[in-house]
């Protein structure tokens, strides 16, 4: 009969769980193979029973039949335990196992808290940019409600009421234009000093003063000044509190204003808002910026419409000095300020320099803008005015003769037999009246 060995205690205390299980199940076998065995007894005990005839001998194999089968029952036992042991090992696994995917989920959980974070923080900054993007309307918001009560004014005042210009112009707002004067076209004429802050001299607009600035435009075209004048101080008021004094949007609103002020000849008014503005514009800018040229030159002509020619000359040969060091000397805007220059000069009498500043800005206009360009006809007349002045009535036909026959062949494209300009029809005439007796 095979024999059960069981580990001792004090060493089954060390044992690990693969090492339990493993002994467990070498147990099991070792009981399945000793109760086969007992079982093989027990019937052979039984068959012999079955043989013996005497009572002695068949009470003894009975009783070592019960004990073969009390043997076998002690062994049945053990097996139901070790199946048990097995059993709790299965959960135990199950356990683990269930204990590793909640460990999995727990690293999941931690990472997505961790971009929840991310994702709040983000929608925070959103959120606060959101918030200042508000506080931006409802400032803009603010200055539209402000214009739009100033609408009243359009309807209490009728188109008959409103201010007319005057049919003429003095020789300086026709022949020392406002800096930025062809943002006046569609305008009338007797207001475009009004628009002469468009852009000022290479300074744009900023986009927060855009919509302001059409509408003082707007109101001071029409001559209605208490709608433009009101709306620029207000502006000024915003932009002191918002940006501080020198900034050069600042800068820009009081170079409105001094137009607006100009127009309605407060030159007083207008000279000290302009020389504020030329201070913040040299300080932000820079000395040799074109926006300080701007300024420069509107306070010249300031100046000229108060026939202080002396005073307006260095501002204005100090805005010319800029745009050739920023511009180039064959610029455009070049020649624009040497007209400027010449009609101060004219204005004092200088009749050689006049000519001199006259000769210059035409060969700038005639080689960058071509000679069909609007701005070669005007400095033309202008030399053949200085000429007139000067008793050259030679030089000054020359010039209006070259106007006209521009204008001749911009319309009708050929001079000929057919198509002549004025000027030799009303020499032709000339000729044939002297030969009528």
């Amino acid at each position: 009969m095979s024999t059960m060995v069981y580990p001792r205690e004090e060493k089954m205390d060390k044992l690990s769980q693969e090492e339990i299980i493993s002994n467990t199940k070498l147990v099991m076998q070792g009981l399945e193979a000793l109760k086969n065995e007992h079982n093989s007894i027990l019937h052979s005990l039984l068959e012999t029973i079955k043989c013996l005839k005497k009572d002695e001998e068949a009470n003894l194999v009975h009783e070592k039949a019960n004990l073969l089968r009390k043997s076998v029952e002690m062994i049945e036992l053990g097996l139901g335990e070790a199946q048990v042991m097995m059993a709790l090992s299965n959960h135990l696994n199950a356990v683990e196992s269930e204990k590793q995917k909640l460990r999995a989920q727990v690293r999941r959980l931690c990472q997505e808290n961790q971009w929840l974070r991310d994702e709040l923080a983000n929608t925070q900054q959103k959120l606060q940019r959101s918030e200042q993007t508000v506080a931006q309307l409802e400032e803009e918001k603010k200055h539209l409600e402000f214009m739009n009560q100033l609408k009243k004014y359009d309807e209490d005042v009728s188109p008959s009421e409103e201010k007319e210009g005057d049919s003429t112009k003095d020789s300086l707002d026709d022949l020392f234009p406002n800096e930025e004067e062809d943002q006046g076209q569609g305008l009338p004429h007797q207001h475009s000093s009004a628009v002469a802050a468009a852009q000022q001299g290479g300074y744009e607009i900023p986009a927060r003063l855009r919509t302001l600035h059409n509408l003082v435009i707007q109101y001071a075209s029409q001559g209605r000044y208490e709608v433009a004048v009101p709306l620029c101080k207000q502006a000024l008021e915003d932009l002191e509190k918002t940006s501080g004094h020198d900034h050069p949007d600042v800068a820009t609103m009081l170079n409105i204003l001094a137009l607006v002020y100009r127009d309605q000849n407060k030159y007083k008014e207008a000279a000290h808002l302009l020389n504020d503005a030329l201070s913040i514009r040299e300080k932000t800018l820079g000395k040799d910026h074109p926006a300080v040229a701007a300024t420069l030159n509107n306070l010249a002509v300031l100046y000229g419409k108060r026939g202080k020619y002396k005073e307006a000359e260095p501002l204005c040969k100090r805005a010319l000095e800029i745009r050739e060091k920023v511009l180039g000397k064959d610029h455009p805007d070049v020649a624009k300020q040497l007209n400027n220059l010449a009609l101060l000069c004219q204005n004092q009498g200088k009749y050689e320099e006049v000519e001199y500043y006259y000769r210059r800005a035409l060969e700038i206009y005639e080689s960058r803008l071509g000679p069909d360009d609007p701005n070669v006809a005007k400095t033309k007349n202008n030399l053949a005015s200085c000429y007139l002045k000067q008793a050259k009535y030679k030089d000054a036909e020359t010039l209006y003769k070259e106007i006209l026959t521009r204008a001749h062949v911009k319309e009708f494209g050929t001079v000929d037999d057919e198509h002549k300009p004025i000027w030799m029809h009303a020499e032709e005439r000339e000729k044939m009246s002297k030969w009528i007796p």
